[in-house]
């Protein structure tokens, strides 16, 4: 889908003007609104939906981006979860999934709910332009060389690393697994990873963390939807031709 996507001619156009990449959204749509004013081509980093007062307004703002050709997003675990309870498969409780469920089933949102599993299963789990990768979760070198598997499916090594980062055995305070960062110190020399998934800045804005190998890592979550706001960053036109490809 998305290999034939970047040949559409509104596609290239919007592109030619930038990204814009967004952070975790988290079901903040008046926030979501404002990051996607521009004329730049919009890629965000996945978890679209939990936690925020108004999930389906932003699918339903991200499928008029996509449709438009200005935009795609990444699959996010959250954006996941919520696939796989649409494909009618048995969760564990999770009260910010079950508030979304509802919210898609007030009459309101039947548009959303009659296109949300489509555009949920057709959502990569990594994007690759030029030396710049987008994922969720976390990197791994393989993904500059394959292709994402289908996100709602099994869940292999790859597809784990980038809806989840890098797991340790250990469960923290808060019941949540322990994340390490080691997968920064194998991004090769010359690459960026833009991220969400982690809120690992302490001043609300998107944090830089650079690598052993030579390559840095962007992690974008600033909290919106738990308390915290919606970060976006703005990528300049040549962004193709300085990362070594072309649009």
């Amino acid at each position: 889908m998305h290999t034939s996507l970047f040949h559409d001619e509104n596609v290239k156009a919007a592109m030619r003007k930038g990204l814009r990449i967004v952070g975790d959204v988290h079901g903040d749509l008046q926030a979501f609104r404002h990051a996607v004013a521009t004329d730049r081509f919009i890629i965000q980093l996945g978890d679209l939906v939990d936690y925020g007062p108004d999930s389906a307004g932003v699918l339903r703002l991200m499928h008029d981006v996509m449709r438009e050709g200005r935009g795609l997003f990444l699959i996010g675990n959250h954006d996941r979860k919520l696939g796989r309870a649409l494909l009618g498969k048995k969760l564990r409780p999770d009260p910010p999934l079950e508030a979304t469920m509802a919210q898609l089933h007030q009459p309101e949102n039947a548009d959303v709910l009659e296109f949300a599993l489509d555009m949920l299963e057709a959502a990569p789990a990594w994007l690759v332009l030029g030396r710049m990768l987008f994922v969720h979760g976390a990197f791994d070198v393989r993904m500059l060389m394959e292709p994402p598997p289908p996100a709602l499916g099994r869940v292999t090594f790859l597809l784990s690393r980038a809806l989840f980062g890098e797991t340790t055995s250990r469960v923290q305070k808060d019941g949540f697994p322990e994340r390490c960062l080691n997968w920064v110190n194998h991004i090769p020399t010359g690459y960026t990873v833009y991220c969400g998934h982690d809120q690992r800045s302490t001043n609300g804005c998107p944090l830089t963390i650079p690598g052993r190998a030579g390559g840095q890592a962007i992690f974008t979550d600033t909290g919106a939807g738990k308390g915290g706001h919606l970060a976006w960053l703005d990528v300049p036109a040549n962004f193709m031709e300085d990362s070594g490809s072309a649009v």
